[in-house]
């Protein structure tokens, strides 16, 4: 039986449920609707919720205990970052009796619209023309207006895709592969098309996905997280492909205006980049992305002087360990 409520089901037979994962760092604002949108967003699974909270100062886990008295609550005790909450979240399912047979990873920004889910589980593990399989799907996504659409499509990082957006913008660059990494052809978003990456705002991971991949790399403290998790998952077989019949809503994030934020977000493009890459290739990626920001920062973008500043000293480079 489906269960009506964010914390109800129990296992099937030889399947288990599907888990639910979150990650809350002061989310009190936005749970209450999360909370409320999961039985339709679920409707058709089996499933339970996981809470990983880093250790939120608002009420947000008291909040959970009074909306989702059965929810799975891991306190990680620290602002541990967002891949350290999944992996958080993950053990604390991985104890259930009978396991899980999925997971689908969410902000508790986003509100899925109603059967999202099961349309993410049921495209996993469809084989795939060429090889591989699908590990990671997701669906459509649109701005908080509920009609945008969202470009959550991306390629690989290069250095030309660097340049290109360097010199014509991510929207305009992104009409040419070559040329960004950003997917912008509508007709990419109308059928299922498969991604080097996906924007992590919601996804569903296959457990045999889950199990050759294993943890997230907990060195990215924000951003680039679901970037690697989806480079390795297609290294190891498992693509990302988009569901175009499931959609939800994400309210979005302040990563575009807070110079902190940004920051960390261009930093860690570039470590991953120099991870996968190796020096001189890095030292070009990075060198094309510092124009982009220096570009920018003259137009007056306070994040981007933040990056560009960030970017210029040595530790842009430094290479973080593999997960």
């Amino acid at each position: 039986m489906p269960s009506d409520r964010p914390t109800a089901g129990h296992p099937a037979p030889g399947a288990g449920p599907v888990a639910v994962l979150v990650v809350t760092w002061n989310s009190a604002a936005v749970l209450p609707e999360f909370l409320a949108s999961l039985p339709d967003g679920m409707a058709g699974l089996d499933w339970r919720l996981v809470v990983a909270d880093n250790d939120s100062a608002d009420g947000t886990v008291d909040l959970i205990r009074s909306l989702a008295p059965e929810t799975t609550i891991v306190q990680t005790g620290r602002n541990a970052g967002y891949a350290a909450g999944v992996n958080a979240a993950l053990e604390a399912a991985a104890k259930w009796e009978g396991g899980f047979r999925a997971a689908v990873v969410c902000n508790p920004d986003v509100r899925m619209r109603r059967g999202c889910a099961l349309l993410l589980v049921d495209a996993l593990d469809a084989p795939q023309r060429g090889g591989g399989r699908v590990g990671i799907s997701v669906p459509l996504l649109y701005e908080e207006d509920g009609r945008t659409l969202l470009h959550s499509l991306r390629r690989e990082s290069s250095v030309t895709r660097a340049l290109g957006e360097a010199v014509l913008g991510n929207r305009r660059a992104g009409r040419f592969p070559r040329w960004s990494e950003l997917v912008t052809d509508p007709s990419a978003y109308e059928r299922a098309t498969v991604a080097d990456w996906a924007t992590g705002a919601l996804m569903a991971l296959s457990r045999a996905c889950l199990d050759a991949c294993g943890a997230w790399d907990e060195s990215f403290f924000l951003y680039s997280e679901e970037t690697e998790y989806c480079l390795r998952a297609r290294d190891r077989g498992f693509v990302t492909r988009l569901e175009p019949a499931a959609a939800a809503t994400h309210l979005g994030g302040d990563s575009q205006v807070s110079p902190r934020l940004w920051t960390l977000l261009t930093l860690n493009r570039v470590r991953l980049y120099r991870r996968r890459h190796g020096l001189a290739a890095a030292t070009a990626f990075r060198a094309a992305v510092l124009l982009r920001e220096t570009s920018r920062a003259a137009l007056g973008r306070a994040s981007s002087r933040a990056a560009a500043r960030a970017l210029a000293g040595p530790s842009a480079l430094r290479a973080t360990p593999g997960p």
